[in-house]
């Protein structure tokens, strides 16, 4: 029987394709990979952080001679939350250095009360706070600004045009009643006269969503009422540019951590 003759062979010229999509399968997945690795997963990082906060919590093993031994997850998440923690730091204190410097300001543009002895400036917990005595502002028993008063104010509120914090203005008074026409009684007397300031600010170009308006007639006195000199000191208007964790934060009564910026 006649030998079927040999088919010639043909080199494969399309072999390298198959080594290339190889190459290109696997490069993918170093993609994948390295993503994977650069995304922190906010529950793994909840969990980091709670092992890491108990790590820290418990007393230190014996055996090893106090030294406690964190793994390289533990150490890298422990970083991110120091770098947190920095940069918390870091904001606060730019905060405090714009509060420390807006409270020098006001204070030079109220001059005239300070020196009075009408008006006191100080940064406490919840911002600057300007207290000014009412008679700096109102005629007894009245609500309406006194012209000479309105300059002072005036120069105040363009020093708090040029930035953007919340402004609580709230209205004091004595503990003596008070019954007009115009106030049945303390609470629309303190009402009134924050409000009155809130509109002077308003008509100097103080964006109205940032002010508030609150009256609290006798019911946070800083001296007691059972003296003329108690009562003036307690009929006053405080003024507060708050800081944004004070905004955020339901109102509190005011604390008595202060700090009085010299004149």
């Amino acid at each position: 029987m006649a030998r079927r003759p040999k088919r010639p062979e043909h080199d494969n010229h399309e072999r390298w394709m198959v080594s290339y999509a190889d190459f290109i399968t696997l490069l993918f997945a170093f993609f994948v990979v390295m993503y994977g690795i650069s995304s922190v997963n906010e529950g793994k990082y909840k969990i980091y952080g709670s092992a890491i906060n108990k790590a820290f919590g418990t007393k230190a093993n014996e055996a090893n001679g106090g030294i406690m031994h964190l793994t390289e997850d533990e150490i890298f998440f422990k970083s991110l939350v120091d770098r947190r923690d920095a940069r918390l730091a870091e904001k606060q204190r730019k905060q405090n250095e714009r509060m420390q410097i807006l409270a020098k300001t006001l204070n030079e543009a109220m001059a005239k009360f300070v020196k009075n002895g009408q008006m006191n400036v100080s940064q406490t917990g919840r911002g600057v706070e300007l207290e000014i005595n009412a008679s700096a502002l109102f005629n007894q028993g009245e609500a309406d600004i006194q012209p000479e008063a309105k300059k002072t104010l005036a120069d105040a509120a363009k020093v708090l045009v040029e930035n953007e914090y919340a402004i609580e203005v709230e209205g004091h008074t004595d503990n003596l009643p008070i019954s007009t026409a115009k106030f049945p009684s303390n609470w629309e007397l303190s009402s009134a006269r924050a409000s009155s300031v809130v509109r002077l600010f308003i008509e100097q170009g103080v964006v109205a969503k940032r002010l508030k308006a609150v009256g609290s007639a006798d019911n946070l006195p800083v001296l007691p009422n059972d003296s003329p000199e108690g009562r003036a000191r307690n009929r006053r208007v405080t003024i507060t540019v708050l800081t944004p964790q004070a905004e955020a934060e339901p109102a509190v009564a005011p604390s008595t951590e202060q700090t009085i910026i010299p004149e």
